[in-house]
């Protein structure tokens, strides 16, 4: 009963929208309804600049690592971390509180490895770095991530539960990056004017 609790917490903390809300402080309207049409920070540092899409990164990452630190805090050991990191990362992709279209939930799953197994979170960002310089297009960058990043965690960790975290992270995160597989590629530097 307690993990099930703290999966509907996640997915209620990654549902809350904070790129939304900077788009509303910072432009007076929805981030949504410019650029790639998501609320991550990466659309909101193309519209609104560095100050607003750096504080909404900072923000998804923290509600990802806080959603995970609740499970491994208070649930069963495996399977409410996993629960709780797909859940939160869920949560940010179709958001209950913003009509179910988020951002592509990189960042708060970036959160959710940083507390569920640091060495994780470097490695999986250092892949996701490596397949945008080849790949060069965020949404399959995003999935060969996915794909690459369960197994090399379970490599260096050979811990059951970062694997299954990973795991059920990578799982969203494919499933959220397919709809955009062809979406054409814009440079983060590339702020529009402000209107």
């Amino acid at each position: 009963m307690i993990t099930l609790l703290l999966t509907a917490v996640a997915y209620l903390l990654g549902s809350i929208p904070f790129g939304v809300l900077a788009g509303y402080v910072f432009l007076r309207r929805d981030i949504r309804a410019g650029g790639s049409g998501h609320s991550g920070g990466t659309n909101t540092i193309r519209q609104a600049g560095w100050v607003a899409g750096v504080s909404v990164i900072v923000l998804d990452v923290a509600k990802g690592a806080l959603a995970v630190w609740l499970a491994m805090a208070y649930g069963e050991p495996v399977w409410a971390p996993a629960l709780a990191g797909g859940a939160v990362v869920a949560g940010h992709c179709w958001p209950v509180f913003a009509g179910f279209r988020g951002g592509m939930g990189l960042a708060t799953a970036g959160g959710v490895l940083l507390i569920a197994y640091p060495l994780g979170f470097v490695g999986a960002l250092g892949v996701l770095l490596a397949a945008a310089f080849v790949l060069r297009q965020p949404a399959r960058s995003g999935i060969a991530t996915a794909l690459f990043g369960p197994p090399l965690i379970w490599l260096f960790s050979q811990s059951a539960q970062a694997t299954a975290v990973a795991a059920a992270v990578g799982l969203v995160i494919a499933a959220r990056a397919l709809p955009d597989w062809n979406r054409k590629r814009k440079a983060v530097w590339d702020v529009e004017s402000r209107k």
